[in-house]
């Protein structure tokens, strides 16, 4: 084979791979990139600021980080979105970009909780956003008070272990208690479920997942979008901190030398694209069991609070040395994927108008991995 036309396929495919997130292809990740998981709100005397320094490290969507913290009003902290980071193409109602702001809020609990404080959320003290995208008005305002017999959480030790892994996991099932304990950490007003021991479950789930990663693969605008947040190299990982991170020589040495366009969507049949399907299906059909997370309803604060659950649930399967996943190109909300969204739905027993899956995972042992970048505190905070 032509070693030009080798390095395009191989660079190419492990870029694509990681941008649709199907695989972490990441090797170690620069030193600042990922300093905001080492001793998270050290140093810091404001209570709040130590509370928002273990909240950035939730869960994004993306790994956009769209959060921002307003501090301008002593003892508050007021959460908006930050609307230059947002999926219009995969996620057309930024319902995924509300569950990431759940998350946040979630660990900030946790966090106050660990030093002895109650934090008061109020959602949305403005007026909810409609259905099709948000705005400049804030998510949540939050305020801490002091609350010395207030129950400290287990689930905050787990924060910095807190990783999403997209690797191979183990065929080993995960045990009838380590299921229990998740469930029960996801708490009230969400329904959960898990798909383990059942062959023919567990195909139906890997059936769905697999066409639905098929589309949004072969849907040149919505893999545009996620090639439009990949960083390539220590120098973009560095300067970025968000986003899909990719430090492998090989895809380093393709893009540098000119051999990957990510301003143009591969071919849909072209080899890259079949060889990322193929690759992925492998890592379904190695899956040991799939979790999943359904609420009544769909409005804003209901997929607020789903993002909390799932931060729990994903911190309580972290304390059982599980990894997580999130399935959700089925659960998007774009035409194309019209037809897994509906199979998915379904096959959970969502009631359609009803009841909507706001979450969807892998669950299994996956292998250690490094965490996601972070772009730190002062990064997230507005900035008059």
């Amino acid at each position: 084979m032509d070693r030009r036309n080798f390095i395009r396929i191989a660079g190419g495919g492990v870029v694509f791979a990681a941008a649709a997130g199907c695989s972490s292809g990441s090797s170690a990740m620069p030193e600042s990139a990922t300093v905001a998981w080492r001793e998270p709100g050290a140093g810091e005397a404001d209570p709040r600021r130590w509370a928002l320094a273990h909240a950035i490290l939730a869960p994004h969507s993306h790994n956009l980080q769209s959060w921002i913290a307003d501090l301008r009003t002593p003892g508050e902290i007021v959460l908006h979105c930050d609307l230059q980071r947002l999926l219009p193409q995969t996620d057309p109602q930024a319902r995924q970009i509300m569950m990431s702001h759940g998350t946040f809020l979630e660990l900030l609990d946790l966090a106050a909780r660990e030093r002895g404080q109650r934090a008061e959320v109020v959602l949305f003290p403005q007026g909810e956003f409609g259905p099709e995208w948000p705005d400049q008005r804030p998510v949540a305002r939050i305020r801490l008070h002091e609350a010395p017999g207030i129950a400290r959480d287990p689930l905050f030790t787990q924060i910095p272990r807190r990783r999403t892994n997209r690797e191979a996991y183990a065929p080993r099932q995960p045990s009838a208690a380590a299921l229990q304990a998740i469930a029960q950490a996801a708490g009230p007003g969400v329904r959960v479920g898990f798909a383990a021991g059942d062959p023919a479950e567990l195909q139906r789930h890997r059936a769905i997942a697999a066409e639905a990663w098929r589309i949004e693969l072969q849907t040149p605008r919505t893999i545009l979008e996620s090639l439009r947040w990949m960083r390539i190299g220590p120098s973009e990982i560095a300067q970025h901190r968000d986003g899909l991170s990719i430090n492998e020589p090989m895809v380093r040495l393709a893009d540098a030398v000119g051999l990957f366009d990510r301003s143009r969507a591969p071919a849909p049949g072209s080899r890259v694209t079949r060889q990322q399907i193929e690759d992925f299906n492998a890592k379904l059909q190695a899956t040991p069991s799939f979790f999943w997370l359904v609420t009544a309803g769909n409005d804003r604060r209901t997929q607020v609070n789903a993002g909390r659950a799932y931060a729990r649930a994903q911190l309580a399967a972290t304390a059982q040395g599980l990894a997580m996943q999130p399935l959700s190109q089925a659960l998007q909300e774009y035409p194309e994927q019209a037809g897994p969204y509906a199979a998915i739905h379904a096959l959970l027993g969502a009631q359609p108008l009803h009841e909507t899956v706001q979450m969807w995972a892998r669950l299994g042992y996956g292998p250690d991995i490094a965490p996601a970048p972070r772009r730190g505190l002062e990064a997230q905070l507005l900035r008059a």
